[in-house]
């Protein structure tokens, strides 16, 4: 199973919002940054936090990607 995050980054260009503006709004570290670039886990309140920005749901914002096993 993987984590992709694209869905927040084409809210992020439908918004017209840079990575960097988000972070600042939603309170993201520089380490939970680095993690949602690169498709890793974070904590469950770094996202709830991107959803409050966009005032969305949080399978708006990422989604699983379920490889056959």
């Amino acid at each position: 199973m993987e984590i992709s995050y694209k869905k927040l980054w084409k809210l992020l260009v439908d918004n017209q919002m840079k990575k960097s503006d988000l972070y600042k709004a939603a309170d993201i570290s520089g380490y939970t940054a680095t993690k949602l670039n690169k498709n890793e886990p974070v904590p469950l309140e770094a996202l709830m936090r991107i959803c409050k920005v966009f005032h969305c749901d949080i399978g708006e914002i990422m989604e699983l990607i379920w490889e056959n096993e």
